[in-house]
């Protein structure tokens, strides 16, 4: 005499489970294929660089951040304390790459405008670029404010 047992109710069907690994193989073929090819990437096209300007940014013991031209050796800017969001939410993230790789601050970061308008940000110690525009109008003008505030010797 045999017993039969009752199918248990958490039991997941075959048919699902074949169908979830056929899915996460396929997706991760075509990811791997993507990234190889660089199909479904976008590219921007190469433009020239049409300004340039070294930067170095500085904390302040009362919470601003002093912006100064490296070149020029001179403040250019100051971050006021609990302003410019952004750009100090974008400094930190470079600044924390630069700990990570136990780089300093020795090496300014490049700010260039491109000849089709765009800005970036770029940061040569650790090879990171930033291209700020995708970020929105509002934000990349603090940037772009640095980029024209004249040195105070000027």
């Amino acid at each position: 005499m045999s017993v039969s047992h009752p199918p248990h109710q958490n039991d997941v069907p075959r048919l699902a489970l074949v169908t979830a690994a056929v899915l996460v193989l396929g997706t991760t073929i075509l990811a791997g294929v993507a990234k190889r090819t660089g199909f479904g990437t976008t590219h921007v096209p190469a433009s020239a660089a049409v300004q340039v300007r070294h930067l170095r940014f500085a904390d302040r013991t009362d919470g601003g951040v002093e912006v100064w031209d490296a070149d020029a050796g001179e403040v250019i800017s100051l971050f006021a304390p609990g302003t410019n969001a952004f750009a100090r939410a974008t400094l930190r993230g470079l600044a924390r790459e630069r700990r990570r790789e136990a780089m300093g601050a020795e090496v300014p970061f490049t700010l260039t405008r491109w000849a089709d308008g765009r800005l970036s940000l770029d940061d040569p110690a650790t090879t990171r670029h930033i291209d700020l525009e995708v970020f929105g109008p509002t934000n990349t003008a603090v940037f772009s404010n640095l980029m024209m505030a004249k040195t105070p010797s000027r």
